[in-house]
């Protein structure tokens, strides 16, 4: 009947078999390793989601938006200078990288709105935007019109909007099957917004295994991402981090976690003088998703600049009128590639898009970030690399393998986001291809010395 050993209260009695104990311990270790996080994913992620009411969406939507932010460069940027004029900084690498990515590949993911970029509408209507934007997506995979990754946004599972929000999904999904013979686009997505229990993703998670079935579509293809936009996505009523269960209630169909700043600080009385980016309640926010999510495998993305880079006047032009207009659209730039910036220094790699000419200061922080700092970090790495991950110094940085798993990120991210080439990458790190790809730091290092010592 005794709870405690000899030798003070709160020491459990010691075993009567040590040995057992231990390996009953190292058990229990190893079955809780294989349970912890393993990383990021290696599968590519956009810089950016550009959304768009479904009632406009067309095959050729991507390029047409492209158009749009080539005319914008033009006209208010139509060289280096001006556009570091615009934005602050020294861009004439970034002018020419921005505007070979408009040509190439203006648009990196796309979401055609059913939520806040589309609004209530009736029934009747909704049902035909859901159909005709699906028979849409179909002709854009056929003509190769397509972004490279596109979804969704359907209206929240609440009790108001649930039923809509099925309703869209079922027609939107049965349509472009119908169309496709059961293919969907390589990185197709449903975002679901206002996310605040996991019975919500759970019921989503449902209604993606009952499409797959009804179209013979492997289980699991149809995945999700899910908008961060209330406290309640972020901690439950018990005070625990909730992102982690609205996860896991999708049963592994959760591949990213969007970041709603608008609503978010509206939802904690900010008034909207102070709804921005950079608010303090944003910051808290942003890190809060990167401890819930890191090495789950679910990238997380920004929220949106709703400042545009939009021209106040048209037409036949005065002096001060074309001024004005060039102001305007460089005001919007400079307020959107801070904010793009502040997310890419706070670890946010990806964010939201409203308008085409965003396009043109999103490549431009994105390539300036990761251009700025190419150098220092490529002689750091290199450095690192080949003293086998000891503990090593360049110039006034110190490094340890911490760092050195930050500078192989900061690589992978550049060559992923199209700021620098793969080869120039290879050259900067004196790693190979296949060091790159293993994504981890510590196993780069394994690999060096098995070589040695095989040597």
């Amino acid at each position: 009947m005794e709870r405690f050993a000899r030798g003070g209260a709160g020491r459990r009695c010691p075993s009567t078999n040590p040995m057992s104990d231990l390996e009953d311990a190292e058990e229990r270790l190893t079955r809780a390793l294989a349970r912890a996080r393993t990383g990021e994913g290696a599968e590519r992620q956009p810089v950016h989601t550009l959304y768009g009411g479904a009632h406009l969406f067309r095959a050729d939507t991507a390029p047409r938006l492209g158009t749009h932010a080539l005319e914008a460069l033009d006209r208010y940027a139509p060289d280096a200078a001006t556009l570091a004029q615009a934005l602050g900084r020294d861009t004439e690498a970034v002018w020419e990288r921005v505007s070979a990515k408009l040509l190439r590949e203006p648009v990196e993911d796309f979401r055609i709105d059913f939520e806040d970029g589309y609004g209530a509408r009736p029934d009747a209507e909704e049902d035909a935007h859901a159909e005709s934007a699906a028979r849409e997506v179909a002709r854009g995979m056929a003509e190769g019109t397509l972004p490279p990754f596109i979804g969704i946004r359907v209206k929240a599972l609440t009790a108001e909007t649930r039923t809509r929000a099925a309703r869209t999904l079922h027609r939107f999904a049965d349509t472009l099957l119908r169309a496709t013979g059961g293919v969907l686009p390589p990185e197709f997505l449903v975002t679901l917004p206002k996310v605040t229990v996991p019975e919500q993703t759970e019921l989503l998670a449902l209604l993606l295994d009952r499409l797959e079935a009804e179209h013979g579509v492997a289980a699991g293809t149809l995945r999700m991402e899910l908008m961060v936009e209330t406290p309640e996505a972020l901690f439950d009523g018990e005070g625990r981090a909730a992102l982690p269960g609205l996860v896991r209630a999708a049963r592994g169909r959760v591949v990213a976690a969007h970041f709603g700043a608008y609503d978010y600080t509206a939802a904690l009385g900010i008034t909207a003088a102070h709804q921005h980016l950079r608010h303090p309640a944003c910051d808290w926010a942003r890190h809060a998703m990167q401890v819930a999510l890191a090495g789950s495998g679910v990238r997380w993305s920004d929220g949106a600049t709703t400042l545009l880079p939009i021209a106040p006047h048209r037409g036949e032009l005065t002096g001060e009128q074309a001024a004005e207009n060039r102001r305007a659209v460089h005001r919007g730039w400079r307020v959107h590639h801070d904010n793009v910036r502040h997310g890419l220094a706070s670890g946010f790699y990806q964010g939201w898009d409203l308008h085409p000419a965003q396009l043109v200061s999103r490549y431009a922080a994105v390539y300036g970030f990761f251009l700025e700092g190419v150098d220092a970090a490529g002689e750091r790495l290199r450095n690192f690399v080949e003293r086998a991950a000891r503990a090593t110094r360049v110039g006034s940085a110190f490094d340890d393998a911490a760092t050195g798993q930050g500078l192989l990120n900061f690589f992978l991210r550049a060559v992923g986001c199209g700021a620098l080439a793969l080869e120039d990458a290879l050259a900067r790190t004196g790693l190979t291809s296949a060091e790159l790809r293993m994504r981890s730091f510590a196993a780069l290092v394994r690999a060096r010395e098995g070589e040695n010592q095989a040597e």
